[in-house]
């Protein structure tokens, strides 16, 4: 259950600022990766194929690059997540509502570091 405190103590902070930065570093690695993949413009060699096969590799091609890409974004908008989430770990605001202005529970922080609300706000929304 969430504590009536007005914000995590310090050791509280410093145990999610190493989930943080750890999730961060999982976090750009992958981005690495899906960025790799879909900046990787090698020739998979179809030139001596015919060309109704090639235009379904272009196809499936152009298809994976734009997941890729849609991806990367995704992957981007949570990095940024999580470093606003270690800068509220800096100020000492982290893990407080944006809505009830409440504790977020330690277990949805652990699961979810780069929450701004409670169950009970996300729930007040639907």
């Amino acid at each position: 259950m969430v504590d009536d405190k007005l914000r995590y103590s310090d050791a509280d902070l410093a145990e999610f600022k190493e989930i943080l930065l750890k999730k961060i570093e999982k976090a750009q690695a992958d981005l690495d990766l899906i960025r790799s993949a879909y900046m990787n413009d090698l020739n998979n060699g179809t030139d001596d194929t015919s060309p109704t096969f090639k235009a379904f590799e272009e196809g499936s091609e152009t298809m994976s690059k734009e997941a890729n890409s849609q991806l990367a974004t995704r992957q981007e908008k949570f990095i940024r997540d999580l470093k606003n989430a270690l800068f509220r770990v800096e100020n000492k605001t982290y893990g407080i509502c944006k809505v009830t202005g409440k504790l977020i529970g330690k277990e949805r922080l652990k699961v979810v570091p780069h929450a701004t609300m409670s169950i009970e706000a996300k729930n007040l929304q639907r």
